[in-house]
């Protein structure tokens, strides 16, 4: 008898998991509840125990949720949860300026009301967001969470893919989606190349309680040695995001409390009234990588296994969430024509979808970041004049705001639709 044609190999072969996601963070719990809502059988491997992050205090990370990344979460589950720990963001205000000069008088400002889609976004911190993951997780058939262990190997064959836990267990699958991180094991296992660079900055990350209302108003100060985004959260608390030189951030880094505050508070202006640290305080180097292919034998890179960014626009986790919806969108496709979902021709229509749009938009920050960070009188005036520009011409304006929200992405997920 001749053997089976491999497409039906694989539909016949005896395995644990249609997909096993290797990584628990934000985007591996978002597309192993996307997938299994539609039918398929997901392994979520996740290293860290579940409880521990989701009851976690504060530890500097928040997110900036993108209108298409809300509505995401809205179709997988997980918003009704979530919605009341988030601050909805009603403005953002783009400045250039100097620490202790304030900014300068091309100021960029965005109204939420001229999209008429609600809010621009919310802000939710990291431990909030997990928690409503880890909950929709739990109440998810098909979807098997397995905390406290990690994936260290995978081999794919013709007719699906072994994945390697730490804890000894083998599973198969017929497709691997990294989620990983931006150092992927899963990726330098695949003999997938990186390109990138070392920013030389290093992000200053803190939670910052003031005496003044927010009123839902995110801000973006470009300094000459890198920007500070004050991004609200709920109550009189904002959440900071302050790159400085690698030698600088270090230098503040080791101050104490109201060493830090006193570098701070100049470059954080008084217009929230005084500030103090609600919170520990964190320091991440910040660098570019971009990872040569998003795709491999029986692999999908996701989120900073693909594409790590440079915060300045906040759009990491709404870049990783928009690989989701694409990645989500073409494997439960390809499953319901009878197709193997880890053929390469199937992950290849992943790869067209989203690796022009990350790397441009990766490439677009990077720009930006070495457009603003820096001190030249001839590049200060032409970005002075951009910011007034944009901000005088209101299509213009628009539609860089419907851009950043994900207004112009055209999977399903991401307006708010099921698979």
């Amino acid at each position: 008898m001749d053997n089976p044609a491999p497409a039906a190999r694989y539909r016949h072969m005896e395995r644990d998991h249609d997909i096993i996601i290797a990584g628990g963070g934000l985007n591996g719990p978002a597309l192993g509840l996307a997938l299994a809502r539609a039918g398929v059988s997901v392994a979520v491997i996740d290293s860290r125990p579940a409880r521990a992050r989701a009851e976690a205090a504060f530890d500097g990370r928040a997110y900036a949720l993108a209108i298409a990344s809300q509505r995401l979460l809205a179709a997988i589950g997980v918003w009704p949860a979530l919605a009341a720990d988030c601050q909805p963001l009603l403005k953002i205000v783009a400045s250039d300026g100097r620490a202790g000069e304030g900014a300068s008088r091309h100021v960029l400002r965005f109204d939420s009301a001229e999209i008429e889609e609600g809010p621009a976004g919310f802000m939710v911190e990291d431990r909030h967001l997990y928690a409503a993951f880890l909950a929709a997780m739990q109440s998810t058939p098909g979807l098997s969470h397995l905390p406290a262990v990690s994936v260290t190997g995978h081999r794919a064959g013709e007719a699906g893919v072994t994945v390697t836990l730490s804890d000894g267990r083998v599973l198969s699958a017929g497709v691997v989606a990294a989620c990983d991180g931006r150092d992927s094991p899963a990726a330098l296992r695949a003999g997938i190349r990186r390109t990138g660079r070392d920013y030389g900055q290093t992000a200053l990350v803190a939670a910052i309680a003031h005496e003044r209302p927010h009123h839902g108003t995110a801000h973006q100060f470009f300094m000459p040695t890198g920007p500070l985004a004050i991004l609200p959260l709920k109550g009189n608390r904002s959440s900071i995001v302050w790159s400085e030189t690698d030698a600088n951030a270090r230098a503040i880094a080791a101050l104490d409390d109201e060493g830090f505050l006193e570098v701070l508070r100049p470059r954080f202006g008084d217009f929230l009234g005084a500030i103090g640290l609600d919170g520990p305080r964190f320091a991440y180097p910040l660098r570019l990588s971009l990872a040569d292919s998003y795709v491999a034998p029986r692999l999908a890179l996701v989120g900073d296994a693909a594409h790590g960014v440079h915060p300045i626009a906040g759009q990491g986790l709404n870049l990783g969430l928009r690989d989701v919806a694409a990645l989500a969108e073409v494997l439960v496709a390809a499953r319901r024509r009878g197709e193997d979902i880890g053929a390469q021709d199937v992950l290849d229509r992943y790869q067209t979808w989203r690796r022009p749009d990350a790397t441009a938009l990766a490439l677009g920050m990077d720009g930006v970041n070495l457009l603003f960070s820096n001190d030249n009188p001839l590049l200060r005036a032409a970005r002075d004049a951009g910011l007034g520009l944009v901000g005088r011409i209101g299509p213009l304006r628009r539609a860089f705001m419907r851009q950043a929200a994900g207004l112009t992405q055209t999977a399903r997920l991401l307006s708010g639709q099921g698979l």
